[in-house]
């Protein structure tokens, strides 16, 4: 009874859309259209992580400038794979509850008071 009730409250702090039906009802070993952007999400997420340090660290101008458009591109590419993904219902959020945030909102304001500016 607990853990239906917990899948309950689970549920109503979900933010999704409802999938679109495209993917096969079984799994099998072949990647489906779900697996080949999930794939690209997450090589999108390792090469922008991978990328800000090559940004952070380029001594030369002109490298630093083009690299940072290609870590804009690339972060734009992986803004459009989730967009995809969650149209499409094979991304789902987890709702904050609005205590905790006002908690994290309060803790990062008062640190506010320390900064030197």
């Amino acid at each position: 009874m607990q853990n239906q009730q917990s899948q309950q409250n689970q549920n109503k702090n979900q933010i999704a859309n409802p999938q679109t039906g495209e993917l096969p009802k079984v799994k099998s070993p072949e990647m489906n259209d779900r697996d080949f952007i999930n794939d690209a999400l997450s090589t999108c997420k390792y090469l922008t992580d991978s990328m800000n340090i090559a940004v952070r660290e380029a001594s030369h101008e002109q490298l630093h400038q083009d690299l940072l458009q290609m870590l804009n591109e690339t972060h734009q590419s992986c803004r459009e794979l989730y967009n995809l993904m969650f149209q499409h219902g094979w991304y789902k959020l987890e709702a904050e509850e609005q205590q905790k945030m006002d908690q994290a909102y309060q803790q990062f304001n008062n640190y506010s008071s320390q900064f030197p500016y």
